[in-house]
């Protein structure tokens, strides 16, 4: 669509979730580097600016949802007088469809029909090519490819203070594994491993590996539950700063640490953003597609099982995304399959 030479002015919309957000800047990386004088326009969630706003080169337009019809009134004013060559619709929701239509823009690229849920085809006029079995960062990665965008070394590259990596390496400043125990949203919790399973696999990497422990979340009340249950089996042999970071000193500390371990949540993908390896558990969605991007080696996958377990059918039988929302899934994972990834990551440093 744009060739090497061109300066194309490109406005996408990627609002939420972290995770995906971590995607979608691979993706704006990518661009920047086929085309470093293009100009980028990011529709993004309040959350998720405060990870992601400060990455220069890049205009931010923060929408927060919070503020309801009003929200969608200011978003018009702010496009009123912009023009762009293109928008990239990455996000297939009503919220986001809906301001998709409002980009001032000739052509509006979206999913193929069978992934533009919630009817994102009324919204735009162009779609990517239909994909199957992607991991959802190379979907997302489909819309630098059909305008034109080449292949590039994948980074991220997000920025953190100096104040910020001070505080990282303050609480990782021997060999550290970091434990994000749980998916912050309300009806995720079916993606919670039990903590005593973490605070055993804690315990192992302590008194086999010499490993610092550190446990980081959100401020919900699942979050500080799980990091209460966990401190009281370890004691004063963790440092709980769940419910007391921000989003960039979570990532400070990923950066710093060894290794994280966790659900299928958002700081999988942070820490991947960072280079730290991640061990992922995944038993509720398929870690082919949702797993963290450079660490699948070190995936405890027992989404086959669960499937089998609570739907009766098999990965080639569900749908690409499919989820298993049954609360006992993540009691398929043993410690023994997390202690084996552990030691490899440990036991090779």
């Amino acid at each position: 669509m744009f060739s090497q030479s061109e300066a194309p002015n490109i406005c996408l919309i990627r609002l939420s979730a972290i995770g995906d957000t971590c995607h979608a800047l691979a993706v704006v990386r990518n661009l920047a580097d086929n085309w470093p004088d293009a100009r980028i326009t990011w529709v993004i969630g309040k959350t998720e600016a405060s990870l992601l706003g400060d990455i220069s080169g890049v205009e931010f337009i923060i929408f927060d949802k919070s503020k309801g019809g009003e929200a969608y009134r200011d978003f018009r004013r702010v496009m009123k007088d912009k023009k762009f060559d293109v928008a990239l619709c990455m996000h297939a929701s009503m919220r986001a469809n809906r301001l998709c239509r409002l980009i001032p823009a000739p052509v509006r690229l979206g999913f193929d029909f069978k992934r533009a849920r919630d009817f994102q085809w009324l919204f735009t006029n162009k779609r990517i090519p239909a994909a199957s079995y992607e991991h959802a960062l190379d979907a997302m990665m489909g819309f630098a490819r059909f305008i034109g965008a080449k292949p590039t070394p994948l980074r991220w590259d997000i920025p953190l203070s100096e104040a910020e990596r001070g505080f990282g390496t303050k609480h990782c400043d021997q060999p550290t594994l970091v434990i994000s125990p749980c998916s912050s949203q309300r009806n995720r919790n079916f993606r919670n491993w039990p903590a005593d399973r973490f605070a055993e696999v804690a315990k192992y990497a302590q008194s086999n590996h010499g490993a610092r422990i550190v446990l980081t979340g959100g401020n919900s009340d699942v979050e500080r539950d799980y990091g209460r249950a966990i401190s009281d089996q370890m004691g004063s042999a963790v440092s709980n700063l769940i419910g007391q970071t921000t989003l960039k000193q979570s990532l400070a500390v990923f950066a710093a640490s060894d290794l994280l371990l966790c659900p299928d949540s958002g700081p999988a993908h942070m820490a991947t953003a960072v280079g730290t390896p991640v061990v992922g558990l995944y038993a509720t969605s398929n870690p082919l597609r949702t797993g963290p991007y450079i660490s699948r080696q070190l995936i405890v996958n027992r989404y086959p099982d669960a499937l089998q377990k609570f739907l009766g059918k098999t990965v080639d039988q569900v749908r690409w995304g499919q989820r298993v929302r049954s609360p006992k899934a993540m009691d398929l994972i043993q410690v023994a399959d997390v202690v084996e990834k552990i030691d490899g990551v440990f036991g090779a440093n």
